[in-house]
């Protein structure tokens, strides 16, 4: 194959194809224009861009050559970085729910407030959640999307502020199970390796990640990997359905949803029983212990089917988190439990899903037992059409790549693990093969998640903004990482929650229960985004709460919405993000907002004037049997008065004052929120704001960085960001780092056991049990220094599957075109344009099935809900018979209705993957 036509079969050609990149005209004197680089907006590949300004408005963007994660390269979505900015209905001025009168009406119609007359309402409604139900009473939906100092200042302002852990990110849904996969087999959480193991590698295997789509930059630099040595290079793709990452792949698995946790096992029993000359036991032996936990752990439902919010038709699903019937297929993999197919499994452990403990090789092996080649075939192949001996040639031939002995092999993954009921394991099970042949933590080899949001490691996870978590791998339940934080926010001792709050769905439970009345929503579209989603419209509208959406266009959340917020966009503040490869960016704002936008830093900082410490340091309630003392004697201890806001004790602060305005980074660059802007808005007082008057945006850097120094999580300082296009944390000594836990290349593995290669020197989760198979033995705990677990996890089958009423598949996920719900990308009118529609796309004999053609309009309906789509049968995406994929970025096509809202029951992240549906003719 030819260059030329290579690239042509691969999504990257689609950018070139039909992009007008500027916006400006082509004959446009350019030599005014000032440029300055950037970040792209959409996904965690982390592209570089470069940004043209003139006369207030960014007039073009293109790649940066020096960026080394793109290299000048661009998407489709990245070329219009721009144009995301200047859509027709684009928010410009605070809007809410109001009567005749003026007041506030929740059945009210939208008018115009002043921001002033926002946070009066905002303050009230917060207020009387806090008295009413204490800190679970109020909560935020947070962002992979916020910048890192917008999810540093909301973390701090409601776990140290509001004193509650009810914020959690849209990153729940994307990367959780990915984050509970590194902590529990690293003890630290984000990747060891990076992109460069591209270039480096001999194997790149896609396990439910459609990179060429999702993450094209990535993929273009496959592909030229590929064609840099074409009979060497080796590229496999695993899905459910067939897709663009399939065109240059040398080989194709399509599997039945959530049998990958079969295929990992089937190559791990491949190593162990039919190779073990390929195990490297030196590494196993020097560096990990084999570990398992309990199965009987549920589905992240409801634990009551009878909640009166079900129908009848959702009943027989959710019971199943309490118990399952095994059938033939289960039963023989979880055959070392002592169980055979028809009896009912009950899932006893649910609340010890994360629980795990050491286990011998014995174990391990005896575990892997039922994953013959025949039974793996029965399971796991899903396309209908392939003969069991093609499919099985292809299991081979992956396991004979990952074996062979000289062969470097990186593992992809993105949201078909995440997503997942068991993503936890699935990701676990990556791992597992890695390390049992020693090829992990190595330049071009060792399993990689990626990251699907531009800052969903540099926020969500490095910052904390979970509901269990603190920055740099800390979380609330750790009373030394409790003290550390309240230590460097300089709090009274005790005033850090130190109960959980509550997860992204569980919050959307809570608001349908009325154990939630007050919510913030940031960066984020929680009510397209959230699986069952006609649960959450309801409780949205009709329960008692006040909804706070902060957007830049009115998405769903928005039209549910109590009171909107319009958002400053990301090139109208100033920001980090923090992609996939641990790689950190900064860039400056380049323009002035529009309208009355303002930046969700701001949002944060006003509502905290609003604020005393005798409003919310006071005892106050965590749930019906536990209360949070008061500290505000402490406090006064310390030079606090009650009077005093949480916009001066957390932000406006002497440590924040003391950084100088005047720096390189900031000279002669528009700041809104320092200095104010000509568009004399009106702050939350009423009162033109002219600027806070500091560095809002480098204290907030400067301080977070101090829960990472010396421990793993350095980072370098706000003015080396802006000098740099990006680096690679851990950063010592002004050094980034390639591959984590190598002595060679990684400071803290060295510090950890300088006289070894490697060391997995995370603690989390570090101290277990050791037992068997079935549960650990005794109380004794054994601490696991320097050490990663090598995970048993079986193969179990997903809570919903097809069934005569509801006999196809359905799978959700993203096109290449458009970024998540669409927000933003459908209002550019090239995209529009390219992909103006969610489509159904479905098997053709399917279709004829069904007395369907091209483009007919069908209702896709669950058990939960349903829509109506167009359907495709020549489309991008081929899925085999009895699965239908629908794209989730269309409010018009609203597929989260039909979706469940089971998750895994370690990391509470939504499996979007899998529910079972009828489709009939509209």
């Amino acid at each position: 194959m030819q260059r030329r036509d290579f690239l042509k079969s691969t999504a990257i050609a689609s950018a070139a194809a039909c992009i007008n990149p500027a916006l400006a005209s082509a004959k446009e004197n350019t030599q005014d224009w000032v440029w300055d680089k950037a970040v792209c907006r959409f996904c965690g590949t982390g592209c570089g861009i470069m940004v043209a300004t003139k006369n207030g408005k960014i007039v073009a963007t293109k790649g940066d050559p020096e960026a080394p994660v793109n290299r000048g390269l661009n998407c489709i979505k990245g070329y219009f970085n721009a144009k995301i900015m200047y859509g027709e209905d684009r928010l410009v001025t605070p809007l809410m729910r109001v009567n005749a009168k003026g007041e506030f009406d929740k059945n009210g119609k939208f008018a115009p407030i002043s921001w002033q007359r926002a946070f009066d309402e905002m303050q009230k409604r917060m207020k009387k959640a806090l008295k009413e139900q204490g800190v679970n009473g109020i909560g935020m939906f947070a962002s992979g999307q916020h910048t890192i100092q917008e999810g540093y200042a909301a973390a701090k302002l409601f776990k140290a502020g509001f004193r509650s852990n009810n914020i959690d990110p849209n990153a729940r849904h994307c990367m959780a199970s990915a984050v509970l996969g590194f902590m529990q087999t690293f003890g630290i959480d984000e990747p060891a390796g990076c992109y460069d193991d591209i270039e480096l590698t001999d194997t790149i295997v896609c396990w439910g990640s459609n990179m060429a789509e999702m993450h094209p930059i990535l993929w273009s630099r496959v592909s030229d990997r590929k064609l840099s040595n074409p009979e060497k290079v080796k590229i496999v793709n695993l899905s459910t359905y067939s897709t663009r990452t399939s065109d240059i792949a040398d080989i194709e698995i399509i599997f039945t949803p959530n049998s990958d946790l079969a295929i990992w096992n089937y190559i791990a029993r491949e190593i162990v029983y039919n190779h073990p000359e390929a195990i490297d036991e030196k590494f196993i032996k020097e560096h990990c212990v084999f570990a398992t936990g309990f199965t009987d752990i549920g589905y992240g439902m409801r634990n009551n089917p009878k909640h009166p919010s079900f129908s009848d038709s959702e009943k027989d699903t959710v019971e199943k988190e309490l118990s399952i019937t095994l059938d033939e297929d289960e039963a023989r993999a979880l055959s070392y439990l002592g169980v055979k197919a028809g009896d009912k499994f009950a899932m006893k452990n649910a609340a010890k899903a994360a629980l795990n403990w050491e286990i011998s090789f014995n174990e391990f092996k005896k575990g892997l037992e039922p994953y013959t080649l025949d039974y793996v075939c029965k399971v796991a192949k899903g396309n209908k059409d392939e003969s069991d001996e093609e499919f099985k040639k292809k299991l081979q031939a992956l396991a004979n790549l990952y074996i062979e002995q000289n062969r470097k092999v990186v593992s992809f993954w993105t949201m078909g693990f995440n997503q997942h009921t068991r993503g936890t394991w699935v990701n676990e099970l990556a791992y597992t093969v890695h390390f049992l042949l020693g090829k992990q933590s190595k330049p071009g080899s060792g399993a990689f998640s990626l990251t699907g949001q531009p800052s969903a490691c540099g926020t969500a996870r490095e910052v904390g903004t979970f509901a269990h978590r603190l920055p740099a791998d800390m979380v609330v339940a750790n009373p030394k990482h409790r003290a550390k934080a309240e230590k460097i926010w300089n709090l009274p001792a005790g005033t850090i929650n130190g109960v959980m709050g509550n997860h992204f769905v569980q919050m959307m439970r809570n608001l349908e229960d009325n154990k939630q009345k007050f919510v913030w929503v940031m960066v984020n579209n929680p009510w397209q985004n959230t699986a069952n989603a006609n649960h959450w419209i309801k409780a949205a509208r009709k329960n008692d709460n006040f909804i706070v959406v902060s957007d830049c266009y009115p998405g769903i959340s928005a039209k549910v919405a109590d009171l909107i917020l319009p958002t400053a966009m990301i090139y109208e503040k100033w920001g980090a993000y923090g992609n996939a490869e641990r790689r950190t960016q900064h860039w400056r704002q380049q323009v002035v907002p529009v309208g009355e936008a303002m930046s969700d830093t701001w949002q944060m900082l006003e509502l905290a004037k609003r604020f005393t410490l005798s409003e919310v340091w006071g005892e106050v309630k965590i749930d019906e049997n536990t209360k949070l003392p008061s500290v505000l004697e402490e406090a006064k201890k310390m030079g606090y008065k009650e009077s005093d806001t949480l916009f001066d004790v957390l932000f406006a602060n002497k440590k924040c004052r003391e950084i100088d305005i005047v720096s390189d980074s900031s000279k002669d660059w528009i700041n809104t929120d320092v200095k104010g802007d000509n568009r004399k808005i009106k702050d939350g007082s009423g009162n033109i704001f002219k600027g806070y008057g500091f560095f809002i945006q480098k204290y907030l850097w400067e301080e977070y960085r101090e829960f990472g120094a010396g421990h793993g999580h350095d980072l370098a300082s706000f003015e080396t960001y802006h000098k740099v296009r990006g680096l690679r944390w851990p950063v010592v000594d002004g050094r980034e780092t390639q591959w984590r836990f190598n002595t060679k290349y990684d400071f803290y593995a060295k510090k950890a056991n300088p006289n070894s290669d490697f060391a997995f020197y995370g603690d989390f989760d570090k101290s277990i049990q050791k037992g068997d198979l079935k549960a650990p033995e005794g109380e004794e705990k054994t601490t696991i220094t320097n050490k990663a677990k090598i995970f048993f996890r079986p193969f179990m089958k997903a809570p919903e599957r097809p069934s005569k009423e509801y006999p196809f598949w359905l799978c959700t996920g993203r096109v290449l075109e458009h970024w998540h719900s669409g927000t933003m990308t459908m209002r550019v009118p090239e995209l529009f344009k390219a992909v103006p529609e969610a489509m159904c796309y479905i098997h053709p004999e399917d279709a004829a099935m069904l007395g369907l053609n091209q483009r007919d309009l069908v209702w896709v309906e669950s058990r939960r809900g349903k829509v109506k789509a167009r359907i495709d049968m020549r489309g991008r995406n081929k899925p085999p018979r009895g699965l239908v994929y629908v794209p989730w970025f269309d409010e018009n096509v609203y597929i989260n209705k039909v979706t469940l809202d089971a998750t895994c029951p370690i990391s509470k992240q939504t499996d979007y993957k899998k529910c079972a549906v009828k489709l009939t003719k509209a």
